[in-house]
Formats: structure tokens, C-alpha cells, sequence
């Protein structure tokens, strides 16, 4: 597998491993072996949770469209490659996030006590 060779900013990296830290407590009730399996899934959650939010920076500052001119005399506009990138890591980071999530274990469901039972258990047996 080739990696991009492009230094990540240190302000990047300081936001991608304080999201990671924040992600990692969240899951803090998973199991120990499951964490480790998923640590690439939390990185990656991470790195897009980061970009996602320097994308919308982005789009707030430039628009959500961009001109282009094909030819000589041929312009019109388009979405800009920002909404394009955003569109398809939006849907990325979703899936991610609910495959971490899938991993927490399920809160046991709690019973809805009506009273009954302690007023049964709780009378004097004559």
C-alpha cells in the first residue's frame, strides 16, 4: 500500500488526535480486543471528522459552487470539488461512525416497574 508522503500541519494533527482521544472515550465500555481491531476505524473517523470541519470552513468562506470555462467561450458553474469531497466523506464518516457505535454494548432494557410486583412480594400472607 502506498502512503501519501504529505507532512500533516501540526495544528491538524493536534485537532486529529484530540478527536481520537474524544472517539476513544466514547467507546470507553468496549471491550479491549474489539478497540484494537477498530483502531484504524477511529483514526480514520478522526481524520475525516477534521477534514469534514476544514471543508465547511472552506464552503462558508468560497461558496458551495465554482465557475469554469470550457473552451474559448464556454462558462457555466458547478459544485465546487469541496462539496464533492464533502458529499462523498460525509457519507464515509457516517458509516464509520455507526459501525463504532454498533460496537458499545447494548444497555440491558430496563423493566418498567408498575408497582405490582412489590405490592404483591411486599403483603402480609394471612
Amino acid at each position: 500500500m502506498t502512503r501519501n508522503k504529505e507532512p500533516v500541519a501540526p495544528d491538524k494533527r493536534a485537532k486529529i488526535d484530540a478527536e481520537i482521544d474524544r472517539i476513544t472515550k466514547l467507546l470507553s465500555d468496549v471491550d479491549a480486543k474489539s478497540k484494537k481491531i477498530v483502531d484504524s476505524l477511529i483514526r480514520n473517523a478522526a481524520f475525516m471528522a477534521v477534514t469534514l470541519d476544514e471543508l465547511q470552513e472552506t464552503m462558508n468562506e468560497n461558496g458551495v459552487v465554482s465557475e469554469y470555462q470550457n473552451g474559448e467561450n464556454q462558462w457555466g458553474t458547478k459544485k465546487s470539488p469541496e462539496v464533492e469531497i464533502y458529499n462523498t466523506m460525509i457519507k464515509n464518516h457516517s458509516t464509520i461512525m455507526k459501525q463504532l457505535t454498533d460496537l458499545r454494548p447494548k444497555a440491558p432494557p430496563k423493566s418498567k416497574d408498575d408497582g405490582f410486583e412489590g405490592f404483591v412480594n411486599g403483603r402480609e400472607r394471612t
